[in-house]
């Protein structure tokens, strides 16, 4: 028997030339968005003022089931892709496992994360349509760092809102955006209407991505020949992440191999999606059943404790609804340090999916994902980001489970990204200053007195 390569890189030749989009096999799509001015669902039409044409058509499309990805974007995927399948031999070892454990690791690039993805397919298609520039939110920085990247590659302005407590957390990843040029405000800030206004009922606010969503939004719809781009929760967010996936998918099939389970964490849903996507595909079409499982924070516990409503996806409330597990858009996450997971509500598309049972969630506390991201980076040498860590965490609790059945399951996990700009976080964890912040009911109850009221 060959035994498996600790690394396997597809060739530039082997790399998807499309997009996979899940809503076409899906049994029920999920509920469509809904514009808050009317009350209707939303058309193609009415997200124009926000974002690019051709973003707004993919965020519609249900049907069509693989879209071509533009000649441009994937020559500028190919500077980092095709990203690695690694098998965590030393890993398992470690913990003395019958499983196999596989993780497709995204950080090979200068914004440390699978964001560039799409961010890069986001930037291709605002120059195309001639814009003269494209504002945004970030949480940990690693979606804003990508889109500064994308938009200096494509020559466009960027303004990006971060959300304050990374803003202080992290001023490192404020550092590599001003290198690629954006111009990066920390948020709530004084420079919209929306910003004031939290600051004005709460002046010491660490901030959310649902305030930062607001002031982006604002700022792109107030400012002539600009739109607002997103980084994750989005159907075309989840679309151009679908690469993750069918790479992992063909990497796999180069060994012979089929994960049993495939876990991500799960903030927004852009990496869980994208992850998830061609094996889910077999899942609805009854080729395969593996269990897929996401990973969120206990602090932040969408899919695990929060309700599948319409619900605004920003706490400024400009945005149009969308049905989803939510804690509410006026839900304050904690400051925990997995900044890219500190999102009240979850991707449509996946909140749907687990709604009908396709796929499972866990919650996690910050101590216990900080072990495993430790535990891992002395095994597999990767730094590992907090956000990827929570998978790590999962994939970890699987084998050790599979130890105790003597199953030998394959797990497939996604490394979103590296943790290097989270120093301060692992510096924590190390002093032992780490808390383990868990909203009680009382607490939630408050964010789910902010959902809308549906006629």
């Amino acid at each position: 028997m060959v035994k498996v390569p600790h690394r396997l890189y597809l060739t530039e030749d082997e790399m998807p030339k499309q997009w996979y989009n899940l809503r076409a096999d899906m049994k029920e799509l999920p509920d469509p968005m809904i514009n808050p001015g009317t009350m209707q669902p939303a058309t193609e039409e009415d997200l124009y003022p926000v974002f690019c044409t051709k973003l707004a058509h993919q965020e519609m499309d249900n049907e069509t089931r693989y879209v071509d990805i533009p000649e441009e974007v994937l020559e500028m995927y190919k500077i980092y892709r095709p990203s690695p399948l690694i098998r965590a031999y030393n890993l398992e070892k470690e913990l003395d496992t019958p499983a196999k454990i596989y993780y497709k690791f995204e950080g090979n690039n200068t914004s440390g994360s699978h964001k560039l993805n799409s961010a890069i397919a986001q930037a291709y298609y605002a120059k195309e349509q001639g814009l003269k520039g494209l504002t945004t939110e970030t949480g940990a920085g690693q979606w804003g760092t990508a889109l500064a990247e994308a938009c200096s590659y494509f020559g466009l302005p960027l303004t990006v809102f971060m959300v304050k407590v990374s803003y202080q957390q992290k001023p490192f990843r404020k550092a590599v955006m001003q290198t690629f040029d954006a111009d990066v405000i920390a948020s709530p800030s004084a420079t919209t209407q929306v910003g004031r206004k939290i600051l004005a009922e709460n002046p010491e606010t660490g901030g959310s991505l649902g305030c930062a969503i607001s002031e982006a939004v604002e700022k792109a719809v107030g400012s002539e020949g600009y739109r607002y781009v997103l980084g994750s929760v989005l159907n075309q967010v989840l679309l151009h992440q679908s690469i993750i996936g069918l790479e992992s998918k063909i990497a796999m099939e180069k060994l012979d191999e089929y994960p049993d389970v495939v876990i991500g964490c799960a903030g927004g849903g852009s990496n869980l999606g994208g992850l998830i996507a061609p094996f889910m595909q077999d899942k609805l079409q009854g080729r395969a059943n593996p269990r897929i499982t996401a990973v969120e924070p206990a602090s932040c516990p969408s899919l695990t404790r929060g309700k599948y409503a319409y619900d605004f996806c920003d706490t400024g409330k400009i945005t149009p609804m969308a049905r989803m597990y939510t804690l509410g858009s006026g839900f304050m996450p904690s400051a925990n340090h997995a900044g890219g997971l500190r999102y009240h509500g979850m991707s449509p598309i996946l909140s749907k999916l687990y709604h009908d049972g396709y796929m499972d969630a866990v919650a996690v506390e910050q101590s216990k994902v900080f072990e495993a991201a430790v535990l891992f980076a002395k095994k597999e040498t990767i730094l590992p980001a907090p956000e990827s860590a929570h998978a790590i965490r999962e994939a970890i609790d699987e084998a050790l489970r599979c130890k105790e059945s003597g199953e030998a399951k394959t797990i497939l996990f996604g490394l979103t990204g590296t943790g290097y700009f989270d120093m301060t976080a692992y510096e924590a964890f190390h002093d032992g200053k780490m808390s383990d912040y868990i909203p009680t009911d009382e607490e939630l109850a408050k964010g789910f007195d902010s959902l809308p009221q549906m006629p």
